[in-house]
């Protein structure tokens, strides 16, 4: 609330005559090229032009926030921007105009060509501005859904006959992609909004690297992740496509030319896809996967609350029909400043994986990690001794010594029945947080450690174990948690501080490619809430008295509830943590 005086009056006059049309993108191009002249005045780089250079002035100042300096392709950008905007004003009746209309207000945001990460200064390619203040819950954007890439619109472009209605989305969508964007070229009547996607390696997810950029990430569940979804793609590619007999180019070359339908440009649409596609929840057919041109330009951040979504077109009163795509303002942004949204409580491994980026400061951050627990039964105790038997013969040892062997868990039978009885197997992935982990790997631990003394003969299924069981039950739930972190944290081929020391070498790790600078700076926040959550369990274990010796076994809650039950969600073994958020995205799973 404003004081009333003249400088309010000022203000708010100001503000309700508005800016004069064009004004906006001529300050920002100067403020962009003010940046580029004080980046070449940088003696502290040097004045080398770097490919994803930051946005810092030579004496240090605060940067632009979310500006990078215009690059020398910047005016076939800004040329691209123009054709998206009329396109949309022409074919979809959208307005993206900085003047006023007949009962329309100026559009409140401006596309900026080149924008970067605040905290590493690393590109984000282009990205949507406040042309002026905008308050919270101001409408920023509408976009008729009829001009954006959907299963409907990939399954009308290619045939019916060949795109099923039961074809993933995901799948029809890339097939109309690179219909528009290699068979139709300039002729596609999405052409204006092909010519601003970006580059794959300007995107950069995990999946496109290379095995030298790959090996940067050494430890780091991620690398496993990765190798799975390019396996996954080549084999949704071969089985859709590339099958000689079978595949959509041999049977329907017309419509699917192998020479355009390359796994090279199928690897390009799953990239826009990744990193683009948004799922509508309140569509007239339910939920939709769709390409939305303009609104897909808006970076993400962890903090924002906005997100995209759908609704009938037309006002309060009248509607028209058609379906659109709206966003309101989740805060309030200042003019010039970046406007973000959210695209899911990601870790920096979804990011990295599916985004080509990962965040500095990201609460959603987490490693998974692999608990695995096999029930020793009378045959898995015999397999092994007899495994160990084979191994000394062929090696020429003494079979007759006594072989050390684990003794059998009376309950090993009935935990490996649980376990198939609600979809689980013995080796599951949990996500670790830097300041929790999921109470389901508690459940699940909590069984697994179960013992006769913790039973007092009851069934297992008696037991709630969302509650704890007893104090030594506990700790060895706990201490379990400690050992398979630390197994995870051995993983990495260095430690956490040389990472650090890495990054802090600010000439040296500039000369690192992008991949390279976003992997090192992973695997050093992977280490670093790896180590945080044995801190963590320790100091727990430490304050609640679980490392004292002869703990109470018994005691535990039987009021019957069991772990979640997942054999009609799966009907295989336990999917790993990232095929459980892949697989509520929507995304194509099963990655093994």
């Amino acid at each position: 609330m404003g004081d009333g005086g003249d400088t309010e009056w000022a203000k708010s006059l100001e503000e309700s005559v508005g800016q004069i049309p064009g004004a906006f993108d001529k300050e920002l191009q100067a403020k962009l090229l003010k940046v580029e002249d004080a980046k070449r005045t940088n003696t502290g780089l040097g004045g080398a032009a770097l490919k994803k250079g930051p946005t810092a002035t030579a004496n240090g100042k605060r940067k632009m926030a979310g500006l990078a300096a215009p690059s020398a392709s910047s005016n076939s950008k800004l040329s691209a921007n123009a054709r998206l905007v009329k396109w949309l004003e022409d074919e979809g009746d959208v307005y993206l105009s900085d003047a006023s209309g007949w009962g329309q207000p100026p559009h409140p945001m401006a596309i900026s060509t080149e924008t970067v990460d605040e905290m590493t200064n690393e590109s984000l390619g282009r990205g949507l501005l406040a042309r002026r203040s905008i308050n919270e819950e101001d409408a920023l954007l509408q976009i008729p859904l009829s001009l954006c890439l959907t299963k409907i619109s990939a399954r009308k472009a290619m045939g019916k006959d060949v795109l099923g209605k039961d074809i993933n989305e995901y799948l029809a969508i890339a097939t109309q992609l690179i219909h528009e964007q290699f068979v139709m070229g300039k002729e596609s009547f999405w052409r204006p909004y092909l010519d601003v996607l970006p580059e794959v390696d300007e995107v950069n997810p995990t999946f496109t690297w290379t095995d030298d950029d790959l090996n940067f990430l050494a430890g780091s569940p991620v690398v496993a992740a990765t190798q799975s979804m390019q396996n996954k793609l080549r084999r949704e590619y071969d089985a859709l496509l590339g099958n000689p007999d079978t595949g959509l180019c041999a049977l329907h070359p017309d419509r699917f030319p192998p020479q355009h339908f390359t796994y090279q440009h199928w690897q390009w649409a799953f990239t826009m896809l990744f990193s683009r596609a948004i799922r509508l929840r309140s569509t007239s057919s339910g939920e939709t996967l769709a390409l939305v041109p303009y609104a897909d330009l808006i970076n993400h951040s962890p903090y924002s609350s906005a997100y995209l979504d759908a609704r009938a077109s037309g006002d309060w009163l009248v509607k028209s029909g058609g379906e659109e795509v709206i966003l309101y303002a989740d805060r309030g942004y200042r003019r010039m400043e970046q406007i973000y949204i959210s695209y899911g409580p990601k870790s920096n491994a979804d990011l990295l994986l599916l985004y080509g980026f990962a965040l500095e400061r990201n609460p959603y951050n987490s490693v998974d990690v692999t608990v695995s627990i096999a029930p020793r039964t009378e045959k898995s105790v015999a397999r092994r001794v007899a495994a160990e038997k084979k191994r000394r013969a062929e090696a020429g040892e003494d079979t007759d010594a006594p072989i050390p062997t684990p003794p059998v868990d009376p309950l090993a039978e009935e935990k490996t029945a649980f376990l198939s009885a609600v979809g689980r197997s013995d080796t599951v992935d949990f996500p670790c947080y830097a300041d929790r982990y999921p109470t389901e790997l508690l459940e699940y631990l909590r069984l697994m450690m179960m013992t006769p003394s913790d039973t007092g003969g009851l069934p297992l299924t008696a037991f709630d174990y969302s509650r704890t069981v007893s104090a030594a039950n506990e700790a060895a739930v706990l201490y379990s948690i400690v050992d398979a972190v630390t197994r995870q944290l051995a993983l990495y081929p260095n430690p956490e501080e040389q990472d650090a020391a890495i990054i802090k070498d600010a000439t040296m790790f500039r000369f690192l490619s992008y991949n390279q600078r976003m992997a090192a700076r992973h695997r050093r926040n992977e280490k670093r809430l790896l180590k945080r959550t044995i801190a963590a369990l320790e100091k727990q274990i430490k304050s609640r008295g679980l490392d004292a010796a002869g703990l109470e076994r018994a005691g535990g809650s039987t009021l019957g509830k069991v772990l979640p039950g997942e054999e009609k969600k799966y009907r295989v073994k336990q999917r790993t943590a990232l095929e459980d958020r892949l697989e509520k995205m929507g995304l194509p799973v099963d990655l093994r």
